[in-house]
């Protein structure tokens, strides 16, 4: 008994480590994944590995196909168009919760937080911005105290960090989101909970939108006729979407 337990909290501990290098893009969208060599860096046998595949492929952050074995999945224009209506209503509905129970000293901790990003988006550092922002966005989801609705983001986040921080590759899109979320931090200040909803709202849409400007860029740069509505953006080949 004594070493199943251990064995569950070995493959556990690798499939965070995956999730890791997923948002970190070490492994990126679309790209084989190499068991063997991951056993060798990590220092583990096929076995945990395997058992962290499961999971991450339940997650929907990997796919495996018949033959050619596990991929990092990728996100299809249908996918976001999906996604990210429910991250903007659940983050929305976070910053609403926060905005009651946040504190003058949740503040204080907040104001660093928001002067870095406002740094790295003046020095336009796009990997660097995006940290913050995702250290951000935890911190409002922790304010809020809802383990239910935090749960229901951590899962839809994860799926997220397939695409990581392309929006910020759009041109000004960098400086916009910064904007958004010192408009965001003025509504917690202010105790406005509907303001940072809606704020908050605003801000993941126009997520969605420099995706969609991204996605009919890169169609007219290739020649192809624009798509419509739900597929704006390519289509990919995933699973569990």
């Amino acid at each position: 008994m004594a070493a199943r337990i251990v064995q569950k909290i070995l493959y556990q501990e690798v499939a965070d480590h995956l999730r890791g290098m997923i948002r970190a893009g070490e492994l990126k969208a679309g790209e084989w994944v190499d068991e063997v060599s991951l056993t060798a860096s990590m220092g583990i046998s096929r076995t945990p590995l395997r058992e962290a595949l499961k999971v991450l492929v339940a997650e929907g952050l990997l796919r495996i196909e018949p033959r050619r074995g596990c991929f990092v999945n990728e996100l299809s224009g249908r996918d976001l168009e999906n996604i990210f209506p429910l991250m903007a209503m659940l983050e929305g509905r976070c910053a609403f919760e926060a905005a009651l129970k946040v504190t003058d000293a949740d503040l204080r901790r907040l104001e660093p937080l928001h002067n870095d990003l406002r740094r790295y988006a003046e020095k336009g550092s796009i990997d660097d911005y995006y940290a913050a922002n995702a250290k951000i966005h935890v911190a409002i989801q922790d304010l809020a105290d809802n383990r239910w609705l935090s749960g229901l983001i951590d899962n839809l986040r994860q799926v997220l960090s397939l695409s990581r921080h392309r929006s910020l590759s759009y041109p000004g899109r960098i400086d916009e989101s910064c904007a958004e979320h010192l408009a965001i931090f003025a509504a917690l200040k202010a105790r406005d909970p509907e303001g940072a909803e809606a704020v908050t709202r605003k801000h993941l849409m126009r997520q969605l939108e420099a995706l969609r400007a991204l996605a009919h860029r890169d169609e007219s740069a290739a020649g192809h006729p624009p798509a419509s509505h739900a597929d704006e953006m390519p289509e990919k080949r995933h699973a569990h979407s």
